[in-house]
């Protein structure tokens, strides 16, 4: 599957080539995260999901998420807005029991294709994304973000306009992101470790990956740096949009409509 030997370094049926192409996509959308503000995760669940079982993807997503988040926070730690850190917490903290408690959830059309026009909504006209008292809205946020995340894993491009829309810095708007997805991954793993999901023989491709997301992490900070303000902006918004339309897409394909 992924090379001519399986279980490299004993990673269940993953192989040498598989193993290091997925190092790799962890630098690439690592240094897309930062330099964007989102969409690097998505990415890479779009690759993994290429290669790796369902049942699987969503926690090693989760833990090469949380090392990246990790990292990208710990280089920009000056600029969180760290006063919407505990409410987006609280929120986030019910989000997880939730989900992990929800076995009947809506269709997963109809999920992405709330998230798809919810993301295109607050890009475009981003008055919405400031809708409410700050703490407030951060605090459904949470719970929103991480219920979903239980379930479809990259929940950063549904905060990103938010944030964006919170932050006066395109870099306060990534270190911000990051802060809130380590919490949103944490949760999360909580809520698997309740399911029974056993994370140990993917440890060697987890830390690979995460390994990878680090250095992605550092040349995307020093991309960021170097860009202005208006065009990192710019870049965002057409990121969002391209990835709203890619959600609605796959929404009307699993829907049946394509």
């Amino acid at each position: 599957m992924g090379g001519f030997v399986l279980d490299f370094l004993g990673t269940p049926d993953v192989g040498p080539v598989l193993f290091f192409g997925l190092t790799l996509a962890s630098f690439v959308t690592a240094f897309i995260g930062v330099f964007t503000g989102t969409a690097g995760g998505v990415i890479l669940l779009a690759l993994m999901a290429m290669v790796m079982p369902p049942t699987v993807l969503v926690p090693v997503h989760t833990f090469v998420q949380l090392g990246s988040s990790i990292s990208r926070t710990l280089i920009l730690r000056q600029y969180v807005m760290r006063g919407i850190v505990l409410p987006f917490i609280a929120g986030a903290a019910l989000g997880a029991f939730v989900g992990a408690k929800t076995f009947v959830s809506l269709p997963t059309s109809w999920l992405l294709t709330i998230i798809g026009f919810f993301i295109l909504l607050v890009t475009w006209m981003p008055s919405l994304g400031r809708i409410g008292a700050e703490k407030g809205r951060f605090a459904v946020l949470g719970f929103v973000a991480t219920f979903m995340g239980v379930f479809v894993s990259a929940v950063g491009t549904f905060l990103s306009p938010f944030i964006a829309s919170a932050a006066p810095d395109r870099r306060n708007h990534v270190a911000t992101q990051g802060i809130l997805m380590i919490f949103v991954h944490l949760l999360k793993l909580l809520a698997f470790s309740f399911i029974g999901f056993t994370i140990w023989p993917y440890a060697p491709l987890i830390a690979a990956m995460i390994a990878t997301g680090v250095f992605g992490n550092w040349l995307g900070e020093v991309a960021l740096n170097r860009t202005t303000e208006q065009r990192y902006r710019m870049v965002l918004k057409i990121f969002l949009t391209l990835l709203a339309l890619q959600l609605l897409y796959r929404a009307a394909r699993d829907a049946g409509i394509f």
